[in-house]
């Protein structure tokens, strides 16, 4: 076994590049989501070590002190960071020539040969589903002889190996839970609505779901949901549990349709009411009250739900799947059952305009969850929005975040700008937040919870900071 290092770079300070499946960027609130996508392939390979450096605030010196003494290094980038990234590369080889430094992800794996052409400091990349690349890459195995690879052979000359196949025995994958232990801190990963601190985990891979927007279903995970049973997730919380104890608070399902067979969701969740876990969840806006009611008895908090839009029009442009009628009906059966709900909600999508804007906000302060996210469309290649954008001409010249970190708009429209996009995230959040029925849940929750006040007021003081950051970019455009 080689000596390998999986990475996650530093990046812009307070920069989520673990963020799932829609953007990466800087929240409105200090948020890290754990680095699921290296961990899962670090876990295959004995010895190796994971290195989180965003969410443990390291630099890229105390990078360095740690790479030099590894053959391997296999770094996380993103479609905004990849220019960061590379740097930290650059600084890596710089130290020690010999070291392999290759990359992972979404953005590396859609365009391989460009990631290889434009930075020349770059050994190879790992296309597709890339756990068992990682790990064949660690036993030191050639690269010609590596699925899913691309890489430089000796002349200079880029490669490719054939496809690797999608990875269907999930129950054969090992837990993330020990590089977790091993190599995170986990008391340094907040997530607004989780409770904290949090872990957060995937049972499986692949979304049958076709939203054009989504990126991970569209470059790496596939569209079929390929997860673990029941009884293996059962075994690994278990584990979890005997780790942590009670120290953890929640632990999340990130996985993207985690409730989408009633019947495997409901059995796990029998596994964590033995354990007396509280958890959470990604779901569809589509659950029927009595798996929702079961769910709860069980140790269901919440859910994370993708709204999207609150006009039905942009909802069928994006190939959402779900009817209003139908997600205003799911509010009600949470409201009833006091499952908490998390709405994510993204601007900018094709069709969008002034008064579309505007039903979104009329419709996030109608069903009015717990809390919201405000997104703005980020046209990732791979994705179908992103080839809709190149055909349509809506790119603007911009980048997907700014040099602060905030997620900017790529995309204009005919009758919509980039500067209008922006600007309604800043207007939707305070017509959502700054409402009695909004504030009195939340004050509540500080009053019985001495953690949540002293979270909350932090939470606050970076809200509105984040809001007076984007005033003033937008004021710095006009």
């Amino acid at each position: 076994m080689k000596k390998t290092l999986f990475l996650s770079p530093p990046s812009f300070n307070g920069f989520d590049g673990a963020a799932g499946a829609r953007y990466q960027a800087k929240r409105e609130i200090t948020s890290f989501w754990y680095p699921t996508w290296l961990a899962q392939p670090a876990a295959l390979v004995p010895g190796s070590k994971l290195v989180d450096a965003p969410a443990h605030y390291q630099t890229v010196e105390d990078v360095l002190k740690i790479a030099k003494d590894y053959e391997l290094v296999i770094m996380y980038t993103s479609t905004p960071t990849l220019p960061n990234d590379v740097k930290c590369a650059e600084a890596i080889k710089a130290q020690n020539p010999h070291t392999q430094v290759g990359l992972l992800g979404a953005h590396a794996a859609v365009l391989p040969t460009e990631t290889l052409e434009e930075n020349p400091v770059i050994d190879f990349v790992c296309r597709n589903e890339f756990d068992y690349t990682c790990k064949e890459l660690a036993e030191g195995k050639p690269y010609e002889a590596i699925k899913g690879l691309s890489y430089r052979d000796k002349f200079g000359n880029i490669k490719h190996t054939e496809e690797r196949e999608l990875i269907h025995d999930w129950d054969s994958m090992p837990s993330v839970f020990p590089m977790y232990e091993k190599h995170l801190n986990f008391r340094n990963y907040f997530i607004g609505y989780l409770l904290h601190p949090y872990v957060s985990l995937y049972t499986g891979r692949g979304c049958p779901a076709k939203c054009t927007f989504c990126l991970w279903p569209q470059t790496i995970g596939g569209h079929q949901y390929r997860a673990k049973s029941p009884e293996a997730v059962g075994k690994e919380m278990a584990l979890a549990k005997s780790i942590w104890g009670n120290s953890v608070r929640e632990y999340f399902f990130d996985d993207d349709t985690f409730t989408i067979d009633k019947k495997r969701v409901i059995a796990i969740s029998e596994h964590l009411k033995k354990l007396n876990l509280t958890w959470s969840c990604n779901a569809r806006a589509n659950l029927d009250y009595d798996t929702l009611k079961t769910l709860r008895d069980n140790g269901l908090r919440l859910l994370l739900v993708g709204f999207e839009s609150g006009n039905q029009g942009v909802l069928d442009g994006v190939k959402k799947g779900i009817k209003l009628e139908v997600a205003r009906k799911f509010m009600n059966n949470c409201n009833k059952l006091g499952i908490k709900v998390h709405g994510a909600f993204i601007l900018g999508l094709p069709n969008e305009s002034k008064e579309t804007i505007e039903d979104t906000i009329r419709f996030a302060c109608e069903v009015s969850p717990h809390t919201i996210q405000v997104s703005i469309a980020s046209p990732y290649p791979g994705t179908e929005l992103y080839k809709q954008a190149q055909e349509n001409g809506w790119f603007t010249n911009g980048d997907l975040v700014a040099s602060s970190g905030i997620q900017m708009s790529t995309l204009q429209y005919p009758n919509l700008s980039a500067s209008e996009i922006e600007d309604a995230v800043e207007r939707m959040y305070r017509r959502f937040y700054f409402r009695r029925r909004t504030i009195i849940p939340i004050v509540k929750e500080m009053i019985v919870d001495p953690q949540m006040l002293v979270r909350r007021l932090r939470e606050g003081r970076e809200f509105m900071a984040y809001l007076k950051e984007r005033h003033t970019r937008s004021l710095v455009n006009a």
